[in-house]
């Protein structure tokens, strides 16, 4: 009886051995959801690779199961939530397809004022992390990335100048891109990426404005005739903001070992890393909108000044959207730009 008494105690303790050492070992299936179709950049690119990467470097014990195309339900402005709420255990999304809920980030999305989307990356991760945390609460942020730059696309008018805008119904990503194609003279439509196909080739908007990155994966360029883009070295009209968020109890619950697997593939660098997958993809969207024999117009440099001037208000208004919020929005915009001026010359 004594001996029984005195191995309870030993049993115990290895009972809990094993089980500290079974929980150190366990793998992982991460459930990664985003909006868009297998074949696109965000995929192909971006999260089957980090996949591959975080799959070799913890020896195959952190395996993803990807759902593009809101596999797992709900729609494009609702996946923010569902990283938050631990429907997936990380998604890629447009916060601000949720409109003014990111007001601090999406500064970013202020007309003119990236040039590349590497540079303009690591500078939007930087920015997040020095200012904006607290709008991504419930979630650890793997990657703050923004994409290579809008162009305009339309199925029938040939945008060369100021004057050739106006008027056209033109679809807008989010709350930002709205209000610089109002300034611009145009009527926007705000919706999600893919529905932009359909509602161009229906007429519900004469164009969108989109990246070359997704036009050919949604197919933009076979319903359109006509793209306005801003030449070398100047700003792109506008640009998105995007995360990699992962729910924060997932990313707590994991060991150790696994979390520094994914601390080293998140970050600055990572980040930078998703802005130069996003500027390769500039020249092959190019390229299947050309050779359809569709026509690519350049704005000129004095063009270009003016389509900056036109959009000068809308920055005083994002300004004035933070003051109302508690934030100092002018020292904001003087960090994302110096943030910029640093990374994104």
């Amino acid at each position: 009886m004594q001996i029984r008494k005195t191995l309870t105690p030993v049993l115990a303790a290895t009972a809990l051995a094993l089980g500290a050492g079974s929980a150190w070992a366990q793998d992982v299936t991460l459930k990664i959801h985003h909006f868009l179709a297998p074949n696109a950049t965000s995929q192909k690119l971006l999260l089957g690779p980090w996949c591959e990467k975080i799959g070799k470097e913890s020896n195959n014990r952190i395996k993803c199961q990807i759902y593009p195309a809101m596999q797992l339900g709900g729609t494009p402005p609702q996946l923010f939530d569902q990283a938050k709420d631990g429907v997936a255990d990380i998604v890629w999304t447009v916060p601000t397809y949720q409109a003014g809920r990111f007001a601090k980030s999406e500064v970013f999305e202020l007309p003119f004022m990236i040039k590349s989307a590497e540079g303009g990356s690591r500078a939007f991760w930087e920015y997040v992390q020095k200012n904006s945390l607290d709008e991504f609460k419930g979630t650890k942020i793997l990657m703050a990335h923004v994409h290579d730059g809008a162009e305009l696309h339309f199925a029938n008018k040939s945008v060369k100048t100021l004057e050739d805008i106006k008027g056209l119904k033109v679809r807008a990503p989010t709350r930002i891109g709205t209000r610089m194609l109002s300034a611009l003279g145009a009527t926007p439509i705000q919706m999600p990426a893919p529905q932009v196909q359909e509602a161009i080739s229906k007429g519900v908007v004469d164009g969108a404005s989109l990246p070359w990155e997704v036009v050919p994966g949604i197919k933009v360029h076979e319903v359109t005739k006509f793209h306005t883009e801003t030449g070398p070295g100047q700003r792109k009209m506008s640009n998105t903001i995007f995360v990699v968020a992962m729910n924060e109890a997932k990313y707590n619950s994991l060991p150790a070992d696994l979390k520094k697997v994914i601390d080293a593939n998140s970050g600055a660098e990572a980040s930078t890393w998703a802005g130069r997958v996003w500027d390769s993809t500039i020249e092959p969207g190019r390229k299947a909108a050309t050779d359809r024999g569709n026509i690519v117009n350049v704005l000129t440099a004095a063009e270009v000044q003016r389509w900056e001037k036109a959009t000068e208000g809308v920055a005083q208004d994002w300004l004035k959207d933070v003051a109302a919020k508690g934030a100092d929005g002018k020292q904001l915009l003087e960090s994302a730009k110096a943030l910029l001026n640093q990374y994104d010359k």
